[in-house]
């Protein structure tokens, strides 16, 4: 009777651990038992790797097989441990090389005959693997391309159990076999969409390039029509390509979604726009079993766009606030802490009240003082005071539309060259401290001895804040919102003007 061993990765979160599988046969009643914390998809893999096995012309040994996960005070989830399983097993019985099945992360599922499934976070797997030292990882077909996104560890994709087998050693037959993938779903940022479409409302064009350039949080309040959505689905086109790491971050956040990568990794910020009704697990993430993550971690380092924003749960809306501040979202189990990046640019649009009638021109709305006090209530003071631009979006006039058609509008490239060069002004002048985005600076360092503005720039916002209008918070999300302005206009710093714009664009709703 013999005892073999190989590794494979139990994900929480985004931080993957090594599982060693241990395989055992001893003599005793015919059986299999995985032992090591599996939940119910894994507990069943005796049965799929049993007639896996069978049908690659490798039945298991009939002895008694024990299966070890360690460590074993680790909960495992899911079917991707099916690989490593399968060839612990058949190495204990000395049907492939036990040395070759032990230098390898296995990773993928069987199906019960043989082939191999694409399994969800296969990226986030791999650079698990890598990051422990491992040179050789065997993946599903499926997934080769993906897990060859990580560099520096050699990639084998296999189609089924008995190409594997064959790899390791194992003196079979080859058998072609139809590769099973998983299909890969576009971006929901629609490149298409461009601000040329947009008629009027300049205002809000310039508060979605403040808001691009400083990576700053928008709420929109207009009647139906207006253009909210309009707007807010244009605002990832004016983000940058993202960066090598946030790229990984996003790709990696996709494929623990179950939205496999393919051949590249992300290249453009994402949108998320849930409807409004989704729960509160569901925003942030979580489950029963595996931990997954919510809207507001695939809209890491993209847009989270909430509209009708009033008919979201209170719950739901409350429990962005801590993400919005700190960028991170911990979940909390018994067992386990998944910590999720979530940094995101939130954009919430809102109808003026229930029936979206009121203030507008002629028509006339039928809610009473106190429903439209109620409706907007629902979002909460302490959400609202994180939100760094707030503007009204009225309704285009017949005027707007003939000017718009003699002049010129911005389209989304310039508007994007415009915000890349903002940002590379905030990124110079951020060089030597932790921030590379106007959004993310500490109002200390903005009201410090070097940085600070002069009494003169800031005397209205001075007076916002003695006369109770704005909050300490709100006194630092207009500084950083006047330091995108003055960035996105190419000056030094900040005057008057861009504090006063600032101040506008933070308290447009009350004006």
């Amino acid at each position: 009777m013999g005892l073999a061993r190989t590794h494979s990765v139990a994900l929480i979160g985004l931080a993957g651990s090594i599982v060693e599988v241990e395989a055992d046969i001893s003599n005793q009643l015919p059986g299999m038992r995985v032992i090591g914390l599996p939940d119910a998809a894994l507990a069943e893999a005796a049965e799929r790797v049993r007639a896996a096995a069978k049908n690659s012309g490798t039945a298991l040994n009939s002895h008694k097989l024990t299966v070890n996960l360690s460590p074993a005070a680790l909960r495992k989830h899911g079917s991707g441990f099916d690989l490593a399983i399968a060839l612990a097993c058949l190495a204990a019985d000395n049907i492939v090389k036990a040395g070759s099945v032990a230098a390898v992360v296995h990773i993928g599922e069987l199906a019960l005959d043989g082939r191999l499934r694409p399994t969800p976070g296969m990226l986030p797997a791999v650079i698990a693997a890598a990051r422990f030292g491992f040179e050789t990882v065997m993946v599903p077909a499926g997934n080769a391309e993906e897990a060859a996104l990580v560099p520096g560890i050699r990639v084998v994709g296999v189609a089924s159990l008995r190409d594997a087998l064959i790899w390791h050693g194992a003196v079979l037959q080859p058998v072609d076999v139809d590769v099973l993938h998983a299909t890969v779903e576009e971006d929901r940022a629609d490149e298409s969409l461009d601000l040329l479409d947009v008629v009027g409302n300049d205002e809000a064009i310039l508060a979605l390039q403040v808001a691009a350039a400083g990576g700053h949080h928008v709420f929109m309040l207009g009647p139906p029509g207006a253009g909210k959505t309009m707007l807010a689905a244009r605002l990832p086109g004016l983000l940058p390509d993202l960066g090598t790491a946030a790229s990984l971050e996003v790709s990696s956040i996709r494929s623990l979604s179950g939205r496999p990568v393919g051949r590249s990794l992300v290249s453009r910020p994402p949108l998320e726009a849930p409807h409004h009704t989704i729960t509160a697990a569901a925003m942030v993430g979580g489950g029963s079993g595996q931990i997954r993550p919510g809207a507001a971690v695939r809209a890491s380092h993209g847009v989270l766009f909430l509209d009708e924003a009033p008919e979201f749960g209170a719950a739901v809306l409350d429990v962005l606030r801590q993400p919005l501040e700190s960028g991170q979202i911990s979940i909390h189990r018994a067992n386990a802490v998944a910590h999720f990046p979530a940094r995101f640019q939130l954009v919430l649009a809102a109808n003026p009240c229930p029936c979206g009638q009121y203030g507008v021109g002629d028509q006339e709305c039928t809610c009473p003082p106190n429903a439209r006090r109620r409706y907007l209530a629902r979002l909460s003071g302490p959400l609202l005071d994180r939100i760094d631009i707030q503007l009204g979006v009225t309704r285009v006039t017949a005027a707007e539309v003939r000017l718009a058609a003699a002049e010129g509008r911005l389209s989304t490239a310039v508007a994007r060259d415009r915000v890349l060069a903002a940002r590379a002004a905030a990124a110079e002048r951020l060089a030597g401290t932790p921030w590379t985005l106007n959004s993310e600076v500490q109002g200390s360092w903005l009201r410090g001895r070097t940085t600070r503005l002069a009494a003169p720039v800031t005397a209205m916002l001075d007076r916002a804040l003695e006369r109770g209008g704005i909050t300490m918070r709100g006194y630092d999300r207009i500084l950083r919102v006047a330091w995108s302005i003055a960035d996105l206009t190419g000056v030094a710093q900040p005057g008057p003007d861009e504090v006063g714009q600032a101040l506008y664009l933070r308290k447009g709703l009350a004006s």
